[in-house]
């Protein structure tokens, strides 16, 4: 059975009692888990002897309170699918527990965190290192899984990890994607069923048009209110808005395949 734990302090107690020197998998979630998640989880039980998943909607990300007030907070039924495929334990703490000193101390990137998500979402960054590196000190893991979807974010946690000498292993785990292409997301379930038919493009036009001011203007011909799209290395990213919903991909550049 699934244990649900609550305060780092139950945690801890878990951790030393039923892991010991097993290894150890974390999948940080915000909850409203979807297929793209439980991929990430199905991994980590394969490549460890204990998994956790941690359940927290972390506030501090959200610059915008109605996108915090909108996002799925449905625990009893991702609970159910984290019993069905047999994760160890969940962390759910409270916002107050990992928050003590209500987010007056936290941890920002100079260069990365400024551009793309973080140029249309102020702070957001700094919310998401802050947590991942409390979720990553309190769980003690020797895995932590990220979905690739969020390329930015992947990227920042490598460098927190890498620049604060946490030892754990960042394992980047493939976009899982619905048939039509389109990204696997929480904020998926907010749209209509006509609008999940035109999400479909927003994957499309980022594989197939040849430059990203094209992949923009088609995005844009497309119906979508197009934040950005942006060549960088080996990667497309791009941020889109539909029916009020912010969709984000990434895909592997042409050029590079």
């Amino acid at each position: 059975m699934t244990q649900v734990l609550q305060t780092v302090a139950t945690y801890r107690s878990w951790r030393s009692e039923s892991v010991g020197t097993n290894t150890l998998g974390v999948v940080p979630t915000m909850g409203g888990l979807h297929s793209g998640h439980l991929e990430l989880v199905k991994r980590a039980l394969s490549e460890n002897d204990r998994v956790v998943v941690t359940v927290f909607l972390n506030r501090t990300q959200f610059n915008k309170q109605e996108d915090f007030d909108k996002y799925p907070a449905v625990f009893a039924e991702d609970l159910r699918s984290l019993e069905e495929i047999g994760v160890d334990a969940v962390f759910a703490p409270s916002y107050e527990e990992m928050y003590p000193d209500d987010y007056r101390y936290r941890i920002s990137e100079s260069k990365l965190s400024s551009e793309l998500e973080g140029e249309h979402r102020p702070g957001h960054f700094d919310g998401v290192l802050t947590v991942v590196m409390k979720l990553l000190m309190v769980a003690d893991a020797t895995r932590a899984y990220f979905g690739e979807k969020d390329w930015q974010q992947l990227e920042l946690v490598k460098g927190l990890v890498e620049t604060f000498f946490l030892p754990v292993e960042i394992v980047p785990c493939p976009t899982v994607r619905e048939v039509s292409g389109l990204a696997m997301s929480s904020r998926n379930r907010r749209l209509s069923e006509a609008a999940l038919g035109q999400a479909a493009r927003f994957n499309q036009i980022l594989n197939t048009a040849d430059s990203d001011l094209l992949a923009e203007r088609k995005l844009a011909e497309a119906g979508f209110e197009v934040e950005y799209v942006a060549d960088r290395g080996d990667r497309r990213l791009g941020a889109v808005v539909l029916e009020g919903v912010r969709l984000i991909d990434n895909v592997e550049r042409r050029s590079n395949r």
